[in-house]
């Protein structure tokens, strides 16, 4: 069951998604006669002109082509690999409830895709100024506190963030290059999606109150693990999560009060094991590869706020010591989404 639901004065909306695992099961494999995969747009023609199932997951293309212009409409798809999963299916699920669409109807999203996204991957150079966001990050927190900033820890890792996917898809679409030996001057083929830029990220840049979004409203589903935002009756965006750990979830109404790009962090083994701060701690610097990763946005709750990451790969299969976090490409854009003042909803 996949629940996002706001109460806006006595106006209740609510998506419940019920029965999906049956729907995924039976849409999973659309087969010709002797159990051969039947080809998705060869189906769509047997089908009502004004529906269609969830692509098989033979069907890669058009599972990409979707996740890239969901993406590119601020319902976040997760990581772009060409797999439907639990990401890609709520992030249908949400932007047909934005476009009064039945849940599970792939056919505005397939149709609209098609006519937006023509070209489903880009080629990508290596610049010199690239190489400046990659270096040496040890895995210790005491040792991490003596470099100015948190790095990429390859080039790899640079690009697959930077084009809203993984390592893995990354080296599964460009078999020929030997990642370690990468220059400048490469040309990787990467998804064609508006890319994660960090080098136009300004350093500790704040934001200001807004009346348009600091009015709109952010809802937190630990259970479905995803980030909504509503401007009065319509869902705007939708973002994937990790949550806290259970114990340290702290569900109710609370509000934003200040965002900041390019954070520091003070790690506390005490505060991340049992919520009690320290006096043993270490100051790690800005950067990609910092646990909160390149923005936040505290509430008004000590300690407690939305923020990146650096794992994205481990967004909605982790939980964390009790903030909410997102992958960097979508946490970037929050600031152009809500403002301090934005009322957040944790549940």
């Amino acid at each position: 069951m996949i629940l996002i639901s706001t109460n806006l004065g006595q106006q209740i909306r609510t998506i419940s998604i019920l029965g999906l695992a049956l729907f995924v099961f039976c849409s999973s494999s659309f087969a010709k006669k002797k159990g051969q995969q039947q080809p998705f747009k060869i189906l769509a023609k047997t089908l009502p002109k004004s529906y269609l199932p969830e692509p098989s997951k033979r069907d890669t293309e058009t599972i990409l082509r979707i996740q890239i212009f969901l993406d590119e409409n601020n319902f976040g798809p997760g990581k772009i690999d060409g797999r439907m999963g639990q990401f890609t299916r709520k992030a249908v699920a949400h932007y047909n409830f934005s476009k009064g669409v039945k849940y599970d109807n792939y056919f505005n999203v397939v149709r609209n895709s098609e006519g937006k996204i023509k070209d489903l991957f880009t080629t990508y150079t290596i610049k010199d100024k690239d190489l400046t966001f990659v270096g040496e990050v040890s895995l210790e927190p005491e040792e991490q506190s003596k470099i100015e900033y948190m790095y990429y820890r390859s080039t790899l890792e640079f690009v697959a963030e930077r084009f809203h996917t993984d390592e893995n898809f990354l080296t599964k679409i460009n078999p020929e290059i030997k990642w370690d030996q990468i220059g400048i001057g490469t040309e990787i083929k990467v998804p064609n999606v508006t890319p994660f830029e960090i080098e136009k990220i300004e350093s500790f840049k704040s934001f200001k109150k807004d009346r348009k979004l600091s009015n709109r409203l952010v809802i937190v589903d630990t259970n479905q693990k995803l980030l909504a935002i509503w401007e009065k009756k319509k869902i705007l965006a939708t973002f994937p999560i990790t949550p806290g750990q259970e114990k340290f979830i702290h569900r109710g109404k609370w509000v934003i009060q200040n965002m900041l790009t390019t954070p520091t962090f003070r790690w506390d083994q005490s505060m991340l094991e049992t919520g009690k701060r320290s006096n043993e701690a270490f100051m790690l610097p800005p950067g990609p590869n910092s646990p909160i990763g390149i923005f936040w946005a505290g509430l008004n709750k000590a300690g407690i706020g939305l923020h990146g990451t650096a794992s994205p790969h481990t967004i909605g299969r982790s939980r964390s010591a009790g903030c909410v976090r997102l992958a960097n490409w979508d946490v970037v854009r929050l600031s152009n989404l809500v403002r301090p003042g934005t009322e957040v909803e944790m549940r």
